[in-house]
């Protein structure tokens, strides 16, 4: 696997679209930015070419592009929606299947709106007695397949972007939930300014889950470290354990270990 810490041999041959637009992605998690000159010389292609990755990235709502490069959508009010969503889809799916440890032979649970938390639902269970509660209608319809379980949703209003419900019927609804384990989800994650959203209501509910569950696991990629959003909903240390891919460096890990979480690679 090429490491993306470090400028691509210029003597192989020239990197495939997809070994670009990766490279573009972790220059800027690394860096807060995609300076388009740079990415160039490193990569050994012409401008041309990488402004024709910035187009495609930005497509896919990824980056925003801006003169010299592009910076994270998290820096403006753009959230793409969660169906489009493709970046990490296997670290994803290898997180949810690794979060499947985690559920109660029987008791309750509740699941996040989000990418990688769709992820554990395609994985879910059907061999056991649990009440699950979810803030997302795709998520309650695709465990409502799963006969032995019991499916229930929040309410409140529906986000067109997350199909995420929330306002104060969804917070008053959590306000009579406990569950055993909540699967949790997030657009950021920063040792000093917590895990972030980019929708403050969206926040709200992801605030009050955290008092529902004796578990809370966070589930999320190494893209989404280092990230900062609009919205605070938690502190690092609020959250038990954290699953993730093996793509998050070892320094974080030990950082995350002080704060008191226990993190999982897969």
């Amino acid at each position: 696997m090429t490491d993306l810490t470090t400028p691509i041999d210029r003597r192989n041959a020239k990197p495939f679209a997809d070994e670009r637009q990766t490279h573009i992605l972790e220059h800027m998690r690394r860096s807060g930015r995609v300076d388009a000159v740079r990415v160039a010389d490193e990569l050994g292609v012409t401008g041309e070419t990488v402004r024709k990755d910035l187009i495609a990235l930005e497509r896919l709502g990824l980056l925003r592009r801006v003169h010299g490069g592009a910076v994270p959508v998290q820096s403006s009010s753009f959230e793409p929606a969660v169906e489009t969503r493709t970046q990490f889809a296997s670290e994803k799916a290898r997180i949810a299947t690794a979060a499947l440890e985690y559920l109660p032979v029987e008791g309750s649970v509740l699941i996040d709106a989000g990418s990688t938390t769709a992820k554990l639902v395609d994985v879910f269970p059907g061999d056991r007695d649990l009440t699950v509660h979810v803030n997302a209608l795709p998520l309650a319809m695709a465990l409502l397949t799963r006969p032995r379980l019991a499916v229930y949703t929040l309410g409140g209003r529906l986000r067109r972007t997350t199909f995420a419900e929330v306002g104060d019927a969804a917070v008053r609804a959590l306000a009579d939930v406990n569950v055993d384990v909540a699967f949790l989800g997030t657009n950021g994650i920063s040792m000093t300014r917590g895990l972030t959203t980019p929708d403050p209501d969206e926040a709200a509910v992801k605030r009050h889950m955290l008092d529902c569950a004796a578990k809370r696991v966070l589930l999320a990629d190494h893209g989404k470290f280092g990230v900062v959003t609009g919205s605070k909903h938690a502190e690092v240390r609020d959250v038990d354990v954290l699953i993730t891919d093996t793509g998050l460096s070892d320094d974080w890990c030990e950082r995350l270990r002080t704060a008191g979480v226990e993190v999982r690679r897969t």
